[in-house]
């Protein structure tokens, strides 16, 4: 009798491992699978693996949670309702490609003036954003946090295995929260087109 009743809470343990197992929830409180792509991006020629769903031009923006300067938790829809908003994604904002890409866009949000919302993802910490953001003087870019949860990465198809960072990307997202344009740049150390993203961007405002 004593077996039995330990076989039976055996199983009834097992039952849900297999249940539990392999179940992730995002933030609305749903499952949602992580996929992995290998060879979309590169650092130095050797192929990275990138985790979380791939977006596509056509579709809507999916949402996020991110993490503010000032360590207010903002979701990405409330940052861009409305407006035409471009999101980069950049490994490291201390690093002279992230650097550079990053003053590039506050240079050109200065130009095109308030029709348009730009905004820097990074896992950088909150603190370390502001003081890169007040070391540089930009202004005309708002700089958000992922390292809390990963969530814009894995959202987004971003996130870089094992070196917990974001791969380089660039999306135009309308008025309308609808993606208009994708560029998730190949070689990490690169550069993206920043005229073919500003290019779009206008197109839309």
């Amino acid at each position: 009798m004593r077996s039995q009743i330990g076989w039976r809470n055996v199983s009834v343990v097992f039952l849900a491992l297999v249940v539990t197992a392999g179940c992730r929830k995002s933030n609305d409180g749903k499952e949602r699978e992580m996929a992995e792509r290998t060879g979309i991006v590169t650092m130095k020629g050797n192929p990275l693996t990138l985790v979380g769903n791939e977006v596509k031009v056509g579709q809507k923006a999916p949402d996020a949670e991110l993490v503010a300067n000032d360590l207010a938790t903002v979701k990405l829809s409330a940052l861009c309702q409305g407006k035409v908003c471009i999101i980069t994604s950049v490994p490291s904002l201390d690093t002279p490609v992230c650097d550079t890409e990053t003053r590039r866009f506050n240079e050109e949000a200065g130009k095109i003036g308030e029709g348009i919302t730009v905004l820097t993802v990074s896992m950088d910490l909150p603190f370390a954003q502001g003081r890169w953001c007040g070391a540089t003087g930009v202004e005309n870019v708002q700089t958000l946090s992922d390292h809390r949860s990963a969530d814009f990465g894995k959202t987004y198809g971003l996130l870089v295995k094992d070196l917990r960072l974001l791969a380089r990307a660039v999306f135009v997202v309308d008025k309308e929260g609808t993606i208009r344009y994708i560029e998730i740049v190949k070689e990490v150390a690169s550069e993206p087109n920043y005229d073919a993203a500003l290019s779009a961007a206008k197109k839309l405002m």
